[in-house]
This record gives C-alpha cells, sequence and structure tokens, in this order.
C-alpha cells in the first residue's frame, strides 16, 4: 500500500495542519516507507513463535503489599467548604 499527495493532503487537513508543497512531498516519502516497513515486517513467517510481553526474560520483584500511608481524608475533608458523606460539594457549573 501506498499513499498518493491526495492521501497526505487529506491527512494533514484532517489534523488541521498547513503543510508547505516540500512539506507534503517529504512526508509522503516518509509515510510511504513506513508502510514499505510494515509490508516487509508481514512476510516474516511467525509460526511456532510465541507471543511475547517483554523482549527480554525478565522476572518481576515482587514486593510485601502493605499500607504505607495512612488515611487524611478526614483531614482534607475538614478544610472543605461543603462536604457530604465524604465527597466535596462543589457548584453546580453546567447549565441543563
Amino acid at each position: 500500500m501506498s499513499l498518493t499527495l491526495n492521501d497526505v493532503e487529506k491527512i494533514a487537513k484532517l489534523s488541521r495542519l498547513t503543510l508547505s508543497d516540500d512539506e507534503k512531498n517529504s512526508t509522503l516519502e516518509k509515510l510511504n516507507a513506513v508502510f514499505e516497513l510494515v509490508e516487509k515486517m508481514q512476510t516474516v513467517n511467525t509460526d511456532g513463535v510465541e507471543p511475547m510481553a517483554h523482549p527480554h526474560e525478565v522476572a518481576l520483584r515482587l514486593r510485601e503489599d502493605t499500607v504505607t500511608e495512612s488515611d487524611h481524608a478526614t483531614e482534607y475533608l475538614a478544610v472543605a467548604p461543603e462536604v457530604r458523606n465524604r465527597m466535596y460539594i462543589v457548584p453546580h457549573v453546567i447549565e441543563e
């Protein structure tokens, strides 16, 4: 698949970009190079290759799941102008 200059102009318009003729041509070359690379990658035989979460064999560092901070909600809510059911009440700003 390769793009045309018309495709680049449509993409620029949708992206709200103003491109000069040189920029359009440069972008066209770069995008087509990306599509060529993708096409080459699609030709690689991946039969029998297991999907990987990470390119390197890495063991996760596990730590004890413990609470390290105390609950400060009461302190934070105490300075709020209005609170109901542990929630901050704010002025209505969106009209219905």
